[in-house]
C-alpha cells in the first residue's frame, strides 16, 4: 500500500501550525507575558524559538524526508549499523500517547463547555441545553470547573467522543480525512483569533494593554525575576 501524501503545501503547513499552535501558547501564553513583562517575555520566547524551536523542527523535516517512514520505523531504517539510535521511538510513541491522553481529556472539557454555553433548547432531538455558564462570573465559573472535575464519568464520556472523532477523521485518510478538516478548523481559528484580538483592543484599557505587549518592560520581568521567566 502506497504512503498518502499531502495534496498541497498549504495543506502541510496547516497541519504543521496546528500541531505547533497548542493549547500552551493560547490559553496559558498571554497570562505568562502579563506576569513576566509583556513585549519583554516575548523577545525572551521568540528567542528560544529559534535556538531550541527550529533546531528541532530543521531535525524533524530531515529524519522525516530522509526515512519516509513514522517516528516509529525512522530511526531503524536510518541509523548506522550498530547504533542505537532507534531506542529514541519509544520515547517519541511514549510522548504522543501522552499527549494523547492530555489533549484528549481537555478536549473533552471544551466539547462540554461548547454545551455549557447553549441556551434554549432542540425539542425534535428531546436535548436541553441549559446555559450554564450565561450570566456567571469568575468564581461561578470556578465552581461549574471544580463540579465537571468531580464528576469523572462526565469527563469520561466527553472524552471518548472526542477520541471517536479523531478515531473517524484519521480513518477517512491524510487528504480526504486530517487534511481537509484542519484546513477548514484551522481557518476558523484564525478567523476567531483575530476577532478575539480586535475585540480586545476596542475594551475599555485597550490601548495601554496593546502597549504593554509591544513595549517591552525589563523593569517587570526582573521584578519577577528573570531566572523565573526565562524557565
Amino acid at each position: 500500500m502506497e504512503r498518502e501524501k499531502f495534496s498541497s503545501r498549504l495543506g502541510f503547513i496547516l497541519i504543521s501550525a496546528g500541531c505547533a499552535i497548542g493549547l500552551g501558547n493560547v490559553w496559558r501564553f498571554p497570562y505568562i507575558a502579563g506576569e513576566y513583562g509583556g513585549a519583554a517575555f516575548v523577545l525572551v520566547y521568540l528567542v528560544f524559538l529559534l535556538i531550541l524551536g527550529l533546531p528541532i523542527v530543521v531535525m524533524e523535516f530531515a529524519v522525516g524526508r530522509a526515512s519516509r517512514k513514522s517516528a516509529a520505523l525512522s530511526f531503524d531504517l536510518l541509523e548506522p549499523k550498530g547504533s542505537r539510535w532507534h531506542l529514541t521511538k519509544y520515547i517519541a510513541m511514549a510522548g504522543n500517547y501522552i499527549l494523547m491522553m492530555f489533549y484528549t481529556t481537555v478536549g473533552g472539557w471544551m466539547m462540554l463547555y461548547f454545551f455549557k454555553t447553549l441556551k434554549g433548547s432542540i425539542s425534535q432531538s428531546g436535548i436541553f441545553f441549559t446555559g450554564d455558564l450565561g450570566g456567571l462570573d469568575s468564581e461561578a465559573v470556578a465552581g461549574e470547573f471544580g463540579s465537571m472535575l468531580a464528576n469523572p464519568a462526565l469527563m469520561g464520556g466527553f472524552m471518548v467522543i472526542v477520541v471517536l472523532l479523531c478515531f473517524g477523521v484519521c480513518a477517512m485518510g491524510l487528504q480526504k480525512g486530517v487534511e481537509r478538516i484542519t484546513k477548514v478548523m484551522m481557518v476558523c481559528l484564525l478567523v476567531l483569533m483575530v476577532v478575539l484580538a480586535v475585540h480586545s483592543m476596542v475594551l475599555p484599557g485597550g490601548g495601554p494593554g496593546l502597549e504593554f505587549y509591544l513595549k517591552p518592560d525589563f523593569g517587570k520581568m526582573v521584578e519577577s525575576g528573570i531566572g523565573e521567566a526565562v524557565f
